[in-house]
């Protein structure tokens, strides 16, 4: 059996599936992103009218009947939809894989809003008269939703939760699938995160309350993070799950690797309920350096957290300065500039953006820079422009969230 240093068997990923506002694949998405195509467009959303948003236009009768679709959830769907693709992207021989042994892990920021805001404003029309409730509404709103429809769906008997982390929820279901598979709780994981939230009109009101919603005449250039004239959040849907397994498995059958996960590690602000902490999330990122036993310059690629905040930029680009301020090699970028925050599904969709860099060595942009705000000024940022490297070995993914939960990932080419 395979082992690093420690003991821990090593994790891989041979699968990916996805669907983000700008492609419903891995080569779609990395394509839009080296080409700096955005997908963000006018959006309009009950009670808060018009504004921008990031939505994904996936085949949704790829994987499920118009009954299945209907019955269930936005969020299950998108989970259905990049939880079949990873398994085809893996090469897995499904029939031969054992039920029992694949484990289900996604990570959600929030669930169910959707489905009671739909039900609380279609009894409306029937004065409040619950008797018109839908019987589906229990089922659609439980937590596990998004992981139970994929288990439905692909009739996988083993463990199926999801992670609520916020926005750091894409890498803790990472994460978690990780650390299950060498606990040996599980011999495939499913593990990544998935996003509904442009469905629910709740999420808007709030960050347009906050002051906090992103607005541009040019759709495409609203999500703007380090730019001096960052106005906020674009909210977007997405997925993206891994089939993730264990380095001997996968090299057993002859997997292609996309990537290993050598560290992580999530921590907690335990300071404010949406204001970061750059002091706690640069101990994150220095804790998954340690667990990788890795110097930051010895980190290629980060991806940034970035949402295009005032403050959140500012303080993420303060965390970074502290860590890799003496690594002018290492490259640092972000992926909602082209798709808006995809919540739930940010981390993964991020790290999937960059993965690809193992191969060609690009070091896709932030778009949308005009004028770089001093205050998210760093040697390593790749502005506006893709940027080749000598080559690209290891990747750092930043994913933080509401409430001051942090997580990083660490992937090594294999």
């Amino acid at each position: 059996m395979i082992a690093d240093a420690s003991g821990h068997q090593r994790i891989v990923i041979t699968g990916i599936g996805l669907t983000a506002p700008n492609g419903n694949s891995l080569r779609e998405y990395r394509e839009a992103l080296l080409a700096g195509r955005s997908g963000v467009r006018e959006y309009n959303i009950r009670y808060v009218g018009d504004t921008l948003a990031g939505v994904c236009e996936y085949d949704t009768s790829r994987y499920q009947k118009r009954k299945e679709v209907r019955r269930g959830t936005r969020a299950g769907s998108i989970g259905i939809y990049c939880a079949n693709e990873a398994v085809r992207d893996a090469g897995l021989e499904w029939e031969n894989v054992d039920p029992t042994r694949v484990g289900i892990y996604v990570g959600l920021t929030e669930h169910g809003n959707v489905e009671t805001e739909n039900e609380v404003y279609a009894l409306k029309g029937y004065d409040y008269d619950t008797s018109f409730w839908s019987h589906h509404h229990n089922p659609r709103t439980v937590a596990n939703n998004p992981a139970g429809e994929i288990s439905l769906n692909l009739g996988i008997t083993g463990p199926h939760y999801t992670i609520g982390a916020a926005c750091a929820a894409g890498n803790a279901g990472v994460i978690q699938g990780a650390q299950m598979l060498q606990l040996g709780e599980c011999d495939v994981a499913l593990a990544g995160g998935v996003s509904e939230s442009i469905r629910t009109f709740g999420i808007f009101a709030s960050f347009k309350s906050q002051g906090a919603l992103a607005e541009h005449a040019d759709p495409t250039q609203a999500s703007r993070p380090f730019d001096v004239d960052r106005n906020g959040i674009v909210v977007a849907e997405g997925g993206c799950l891994y089939v993730l397994e264990r380095y001997a498995d996968a090299a057993a059958r002859g997997a292609r690797i996309y990537g290993e996960l050598i560290g992580h590690a999530m921590n907690s602000d335990a300071s404010d309920f949406v204001l970061p902490n750059p002091e706690r999330q640069a101990e994150c990122i220095e804790l998954a350096l340690r667990r990788a036993r890795l110097n930051p310059s010895d980190i290629d690629v980060v991806s940034t957290h970035a949402t295009g905040t005032s403050s959140g930029d500012a303080q993420e680009c303060q965390a970074l300065r502290r860590v890799f301020g003496n690594s002018p090699e290492t490259m640092i970028n972000n992926t909602k500039s082209f798709i808006g925050h995809a919540m739930g599904a940010a981390g993964v969709l991020e790290l999937s953006g960059n993965l690809p860099a193992f191969d060609d060595g690009v070091c896709h942009p932030t778009i949308n820079v005009e004028q770089l705000d001093p205050e998210c000024q760093l040697d390593g940022l790749v502005l506006n422009e893709a940027r080749q490297r000598k080559s690209c070995q290891v990747i750092l993914n930043n994913s933080f969230g509401m409430l001051g939960t942090n997580s990083v990932v660490i992937i090594k080419k294999v």
